[in-house]
């Protein structure tokens, strides 16, 4: 185990099994006398990486054969640019299901560079001053593009378990940070895009899985290492990738499918999510501010009763070994993020400092 249990939102906790066999082969892969961060991507050794990467994680989420897997630079920010110029016309307009910051700026870098983009808001709060999602307000629009929908919120701590039914409006999704932690039907996305720093692998990469009609139809102006068909065109290869991110990626695969797939993953992220959170709802100490149904499996957000003392709980955790509970600037507070690669002793660590730390501030 890691000398601190890590609860930061990413880069984030990754398995230590992954992290040690990457260490092995860091400065000599398969005896190749090279190492995988100086291998080429052309060469025939990191072609294997890489195809066994995307063979895996269609495995995995049971990828169909009409969509495209798409191994990318840029990141969540730059998916948002990519979405409307890939999917959006000029003079089109698409619909964004916001449910909590980061579909607020996915919405935004559309609304303000590339076309209109219909604001839904989707959240709100009920009367006891807990966020809630309202699945009612996830429509689409006449003539839409698309529809932008963010499974998981890893700032609010809210998750979109009942996807919503756009009809022939394709559904687009960003699951950076609750990929691979459930199982998905992928055939009801047009398209979905994660980075890899949350339950994946290392930052720098972004992985995009689309269906295969959706591709050529980017505007002319769009960046190629934007443009989705150039990408699908040279299999991910028209630029020099983030090779060791891909790597790793594929690492996390093979320890994936060693546990029992996606499907185990769940039942362990239930497991996880109900201890923490069946504590601070037995305590007024601690509050979360969403309600039971639409709470985050893997970012877990609370508050203090007495916000005056956040800085000693943050400063005190990290005492004990606890880092990354600060909650996002945007909503202050504290989160906890436990994703695939934390282990149930993790939460159960973090539960019993919460505990003593509550008895002593009574």
């Amino acid at each position: 185990m890691s000398k601190v249990w890590n609860y930061f939102a990413g880069p984030c906790m990754l398995p230590v099994e992954v992290m040690k066999k990457a260490q092995e082969e860091f400065c000599d892969f398969e005896g190749a006398g090279i190492g995988i961060v100086e291998m080429s991507h052309r060469s025939a050794e990191f072609t294997k990486v890489a195809q066994d990467a995307e063979a895996l994680l269609r495995e995995l989420l049971n990828v169909p054969s009409n969509y495209k897997i798409l191994f990318e630079q840029g990141g969540g920010r730059g998916q948002f640019a990519a979405i409307p110029l890939n999917l959006m016309p000029e003079g089109g307009h698409a619909d964004y299901f916001v449910t909590g910051h980061w579909s607020r700026c996915a919405w935004k870098e559309c609304n303000e560079r590339y076309g209109e983009a219909i604001l839904h808001e989707c959240s709100e709060q009920d009367e006891n001053g807990q966020y809630f999602i309202d699945y009612s307000k996830m429509k689409v629009t006449e003539g839409s593009s698309y529809a932008y929908l963010c499974l998981n919120e890893t700032v609010n701590g809210i998750e979109v378990f009942d996807i919503p039914d756009t009809g022939d409006v394709p559904l687009i999704v960003d699951m950076s940070s609750d990929i691979m932690t459930r199982p998905i039907d992928v055939s009801k996305f047009g398209a979905i895009i994660f980075g890899l720093q949350k339950n994946v692998g290392p930052a720098g990469m972004t992985i995009t899985i689309v269906r295969e009609d959706l591709l050529g139809h980017a505007r002319k102006y769009t960046p190629s290492v934007l443009d989705w068909s150039v990408l699908a065109k040279f299999e991910s290869m028209f630029n020099t990738p983030c090779t060791f991110s891909w790597y790793m990626g594929g690492l996390n695969f093979k320890w994936i499918k060693s546990l029992g797939g996606v499907t185990e993953l769940e039942k362990r992220n239930i497991e996880k999510s109900k201890m923490l959170y069946d504590y601070i709802d037995s305590t007024d100490f601690y509050i979360s501010k969403v309600v039971p149904k639409d709470r985050s499996r893997v970012n877990v957000v609370f508050t203090l009763k007495d916000e005056s003392l956040n800085d000693e709980f943050i400063k005190t955790a990290k005492a004990k070994g606890l880092i990354g509970i600060k909650g996002h600037k945007v909503l202050g507070g504290m989160r906890a993020s436990i994703y695939n690669a934390m282990p149930i002793e993790g939460v159960k660590v973090l539960v019993e400092y919460m505990k003593e730390f509550a008895a002593n501030h009574k």
